[in-house]
């Protein structure tokens, strides 16, 4: 990123998905990295619940009805979204980055779910 960027992370976490993310609390939120200004608070949808719950529930809402009609194995074949957000199956580590952060072995899902 270019000096002067500004990165947020809404759920912040050590080891999460911003290398340079470390873990603020609400009343110190920002600091800087590179002079790139990093805004990393942990649970941060939970200080907004007002605005954050139909923020939630307006992108998982149809992951849910998909899943819900179908089933969870015909939506996760039609919708490679679904199939992407896939961590675990049969045992099976199914995410990439999930494998190598937890240094398990990967097996790809549609290769596990036999697509």
């Amino acid at each position: 990123m270019k000096p002067g960027s500004v990165i947020v992370d809404v759920s912040a976490e050590k080891g999460g998905a911003i290398e340079t993310c470390v873990p603020r609390p609400h009343s110190e939120p920002t600091y800087e990295v590179d002079r790139i200004l990093h805004y990393c608070v942990q649970n941060m949808p939970g200080a907004v619940p007002r605005t954050a719950t139909p923020a939630l529930v307006s992108a998982v809402l149809p992951y849910a009805l998909e899943i819900a009609d179908k089933g969870w194995l015909r939506a996760l074949k039609e919708n490679s979204a679904l199939l992407r957000g896939l961590c675990f199956v049969s045992g099976c580590v199914t995410h990439s980055e999930t494998a190598r952060t937890q240094g398990l072995k990967y097996h790809p899902p549609q290769e596990v779910l036999g697509f």
